[in-house]
């Protein structure tokens, strides 16, 4: 019988945002992607890093990235979003902020500040307007023609329109990540890389602890939000002068738990 775990990974595609990680850590791929998608040339990479962690206090909300890596004059932080989240503009002014403030050491003059693209790639219309990409730059509201000219992008893709991208290579990305098969020299690149990740035993290891890990978070979460979620319910009996007999009755019946473990709380 064939591991379930194992067959997950086999059914993985690009848009799983482990292996698009994984896929992206081939610089010359990656810098392929990066020009077809913006219409842009890349230089030389400096660095490439996959999952990029950028916490700069201790006190403060840290960020991990699916792929971050800089050229010589910008830089580029690349998500495979899969799911409908509401908050991926907020998340993504956040990810700006924390990646110019790491960018920019200690007394350099604010002009050094590189160029930066945030960039999500999504399995699904986030601004349902029916466009392949939305690219945000800040402009002036009384003058549409002013531009900042921060250098700060964010740029949204919306996979399920790929047939309206401005390029045939743009298209057959989008297509690719959809989920489709399509012909294409640049996506047949992708999809060989694709299978070489799923064929790195180390790699489906990593996956598989990591999966493991993140079910542990989650059970651990559920288990103290269940736990919170007990007491408060306890207390508010014991508020409406309950006795303790119907209380232990009532949570053993919600909670599913022992007497014991109720008369901790009484």
């Amino acid at each position: 019988m064939r591991n379930k775990n194992n067959y997950n990974w086999d059914k993985l595609t690009i848009s799983n945002d482990f292996i698009f990680s994984k896929v992206m850590k081939d610089e010359y791929i990656c810098k392929l992607l990066i020009e077809e998608m913006l219409n842009v040339k890349v230089g030389k990479i400096e660095y490439i890093e996959e999952e990029k962690t950028i916490d700069l206090d201790l006190s403060s909300k840290g960020i991990r990235l699916d792929v971050y890596l800089e050229d010589e004059n910008r830089i580029f932080n690349i998500e495979m979003q899969v799911s409908n989240k509401v908050n991926i503009m907020k998340r993504s002014r956040f990810y700006q902020s924390l990646i110019d403030l790491n960018n920019l050491q200690s007394g350099e003059d604010y002009d050094n500040l590189k160029e930066s693209y945030i960039i999500f790639i999504c399995t699904y219309d986030l601004f349902k307007l029916g466009l392949p990409k939305y690219t945000f730059q800040n402009i002036c509201l009384e003058d549409y023609s002013l531009k900042s000219d921060d250098g700060a992008y964010k740029v949204v893709f919306n996979t399920k329109a790929f047939s309206k991208a401005s390029s045939e290579n743009l298209k057959a990305i989008l297509q690719y990540i959809n989920g489709e098969k399509v012909q294409n020299k640049f996506v047949d690149i992708l999809d060989n890389k694709v299978n070489s990740v799923k064929n790195n035993e180390e790699w489906r290891r990593e996956f598989m602890l990591m999966k493991l890990k993140e079910m542990d978070i989650a059970r651990d979460n559920y288990s103290k939000g269940k736990l919170e979620g007990m007491i408060k319910q306890i207390n508010a009996l014991k508020d409406f002068n309950i006795p303790y007999d119907k209380i232990i009755s009532k949570i053993i019946e919600d909670y599913n738990v022992t007497e014991d473990e109720v008369r901790k709380y009484l």
